[in-house]
């Protein structure tokens, strides 16, 4: 569906599942995101992005490296459903901890924004993420979004002492977004 130089970004098959679901059960990856995942989580996630897919022509795209075909992840846009980005088009990514700090988060991210303004009629692309999570807040402003101090909130479906409760909101104009800036 969307390359970049290393990265292919497509829609999900069955065969992702079982190691999309090792990426799920690590700790490390978990660690801001959530509880780790079982197989049948993980199972019913994938199929939540694919009906989203089918519905929207869009989701949380499988991620693959092309130089060997693995999966290392997710990446892409849904409709967001909490909080201040409910309705709006969120961008997200998930990615084996083996596979961090090579640049594949903000290449696969930038190709989904450029695909954003490319197909859809968003003003703008947002995100969301755990207060403490800074390897995806500074995958964000690379980017050049913008931190939305004053949308700062507690994720409704996290319970009130949950470590990972406060989230962080950012946000990023068609306007400040060059065309092609993927392949810059």
């Amino acid at each position: 569906m969307i390359e970049t130089p290393r990265l292919r970004l497509r829609p999900w098959r069955e065969a992702d599942v079982t190691p999309f679901a090792a990426i799920c059960a690590d700790p490390v990856v978990m660690a801001t995101l959530g509880p780790v995942m079982s197989l049948a989580e993980t199972q019913a996630l994938v199929e939540r992005c694919m009906a989203m897919q089918a519905r929207d022509g869009h989701c949380f795209w499988a991620l693959e490296r092309r130089e060997d075909d693995r999966l290392i992840g997710w990446c892409g846009v849904i409709r967001g459903t909490v909080g201040p980005i409910e309705g709006r088009a969120e961008i997200g990514w998930r990615l084996a901890s083996d596979c961090w700090g090579h640049g594949y988060a903000s290449e696969a991210a930038r190709a989904t924004v450029d695909w954003v303004f490319a197909h859809l009629p968003d003003p703008d692309v947002w995100a969301i993420t755990h207060a403490g999570n800074r390897r995806s807040r500074a995958v964000m402003e690379r980017l050049g979004m913008a931190y939305r101090a004053g949308l700062d909130f507690d994720h409704p479906r996290l319970a009130a002492d949950d470590p990972l409760l406060r989230h962080v909101t950012y946000a990023l104009g068609r306007e400040d977004w060059p065309v092609g800036a993927a392949e810059g």
